[in-house]
């Protein structure tokens, strides 16, 4: 048998050629790859019941090049009038381009494409200039009963881009990606929605000298998707930040929008409250291009003040000790911590493993009393002015002590800040070898998070060899989220449609929501119904009934929206 300490699985380290299912699939810089640590190569070994002889040979790589061999079912005329509305050179036709811009990032695609599957595409792939450009694309394509999807940056994990029923494919990202206007008297940014969050942030840390004000700004919101994720995509789905128990998510960023729908084109105030109804800006939040094409969004920004943040971490006891100061940090009234993040323990030991824990370290804790599988580590930091920032770490060092936690300075936290984006693409790695490694997330109240917690981690640890880490990572006062990553030697997309259905069935079951911050797609659509009852669902389906009469705008079960009685789901 080979020894292990002799020999390491052959990880990917050349981007993939340009034209493969590979370069679709691959997450982020093409380039960049993230490699699973020796502890946790050893670990994954134990865990799935293999050895080096299973990592000898790869599977399903994709490096084959795309074909697709199915012709554009539009007419000559409708591309053609398409053509004269964004020029020859902001169409595609190709084989490549169809299939590339109807994929997301979701675990059954990643599968699917490593076997040469290809679902539903667009027949026709369209880069419009501007909102004018939409507008007119909007309005033939209402006229002609043309579907319409939205691709912004591909980072979809919901089947979100997915042109279920073909049609035309609008990619946000190549054209309307800039900020517009800062506007430093009311502090907030006027932006295109295929600005990409590196591009958004730095433009903003940058506004003294693009835009002449007196204060650098930041975003607030940085998803673990941030580098290849996008405005637009941040509101449309109810995207979340990593920082979001300080500067809110994507809802609460958002200040005003301007969207292009079928019947008409309309943009919300900029005020910052009004008592004018029910408000279509909030209704618009969350809609998933099915009632209009997002152009513009007006965003609240922050003064960016890096030189105050304050690291900190700790690690509890047990994942009761942890929860209960989360509960209390969260409910007292001194502030929030910005990024704050609780793991329970098998995500913590794990962790541990990942990133090198030093043996010592190991020892002096376990003589603690903090021991493997019941200890749980917690990290954050605190963002804004000094003296803020200096009373929310002292205020968390001493509730997290009350509730018998060591304080491990900020070095664990400023190591996870470095690698924090980079978490995905470990997906490459583990894919060549039939493992596979996807999340699902629910927000939940305090009063229900260990039913949650016990009901969905039972059902997924009774695969066997299968690995289930957990962690909360955005707090309110009233609840928080669970974030279930799992890991599992599995290779059959049917088996896997099979579990993750059964995950979401025990999500449901068990107090959580459907999604906290991925949003819904088509991928948890089936379950909406049940999840909102009919009455709601009533009401977003008159809504898109007024906005897209024709069904054109991204048509398909997005949402739920247009599913009929066989396509729903009740809880198993």
């Amino acid at each position: 048998m080979l020894k292990s300490k002799h020999f390491k699985p052959d990880w990917t380290e050349q981007a993939p050629a340009k034209g493969t299912f590979r370069s679709i699939f691959k997450y982020g810089d093409p380039h960049s790859y993230k490699h699973p640590s020796d502890k946790w190569y050893e670990m994954m070994k134990r865990e799935f019941g293999l050895t080096d002889a299973d990592f000898l040979k790869k599977q399903g790589e994709g490096h084959e090049k795309v074909i697709l061999n199915r012709p554009a079912a539009l007419k000559p005329e409708q591309i053609e009038q398409i053509k004269t509305i964004v020029g020859a050179e902001n169409i595609a036709l190709d084989d490549y381009s169809r299939v590339k811009y109807a994929y997301g990032k979701t675990t059954e695609e990643m599968m699917e494409l490593r076997k040469g599957i290809i679902r539903e595409v667009a027949d026709l792939v369209v880069h419009p200039r501007n909102k004018h450009d939409v507008q007119k694309i909007v309005q033939y394509c209402n006229a002609e009963k043309i579907p319409l999807s939205v691709f912004s940056a591909g980072s979809s994990v919901n089947f979100g881009c997915r042109p279920a029923k073909g049609g035309i494919s609008l990619v946000m990202n190549t054209h309307m990606n800039k900020l517009l206007d800062l506007n430093a008297i009311n502090q907030t940014a006027r932006v295109q929605p295929g600005m990409y969050g590196p591009a958004y942030e730095d433009a903003l840390n940058r506004a003294p000298e693009l835009f002449h004000t007196k204060y650098r700004y930041t975003c607030g919101h940085f998803p673990q998707s941030f580098e290849y994720s996008t405005v637009g995509g941040w509101i449309v789905t109810l995207g979340s930040g990593q920082a979001s128990t300080y500067y809110g998510d994507a809802y609460d960023i958002v200040l005003s929008q301007e969207y292009v729908t079928p019947v008409g084109t309309f943009k919300t105030h900029d005020y910052p409250a009004t008592a004018t109804g029910p408000k279509v800006n909030d209704i618009m939040k969350g809609s998933e291009g099915t009632y209009g094409i997002l152009v513009e969004v007006t965003m609240k920004i922050f003064r960016s003040l890096p030189e105050n943040r304050r690291r900190f971490s700790f690690m509890f006891p047990t994942w009761e000790a942890a929860v209960n100061a989360s509960r209390e940090i969260m409910q007292s009234e001194f502030g929030k911590p910005a990024i704050y993040r609780i793991s329970d323990p098998e995500e913590t030991d794990r962790g541990l493993q990942l990133y090198g824990m030093p043996g010592f370290v190991d020892k002096f804790l376990q003589k603690k009393g903090f021991l493997p599988m019941q200890r749980c580590l917690c990290l954050g930091n605190a963002e804004g002015d000094k003296d803020y920032t200096r009373l929310i770490k002292r205020k968390v060092m001493q509730i997290a002590r009350e509730h018998g936690a060591i304080y491990l300075g900020g070095y664990a936290a400023k190591k996870w800040e470095k690698t924090r984006y980079t978490e995905p693409y470990m997906r490459e790695d583990l894919g060549d070898y039939g493992i596979l490694i996807d999340t699902l997330e629910a927000a939940v109240t305090w009063d229900n998070i260990h039913t949650l917690h016990q009901g969905a981690r039972a059902y997924i640890k009774n695969r066997p060899h299968t690995m289930c880490m957990t962690h909360a990572s955005h707090f309110y006062p009233q609840g928080t989220n669970l974030y279930f990553i799992f890991i599992a030697k599995m290779n059959d997309p049917d088996e896997y449609r099979g579990f993750q259905k059964g995950i979401i069935d025990n999500i449901q079951r068990h107090g959580g929501s459907l999604s906290h911050h991925h949003g819904i797609g088509r991928m948890i659509a089936p379950w909406i119904e049940t999840h909102l009852g009919r009455e709601q669902m009533a009401v977003l389906k008159a809504l898109k009934r007024h906005f897209d009469p024709n069904n054109i705008m991204n048509p398909g079960g997005q949402l739920g929206l247009d599913l009929d009685e066989s396509q729903k789901r009740e809880v198993q």
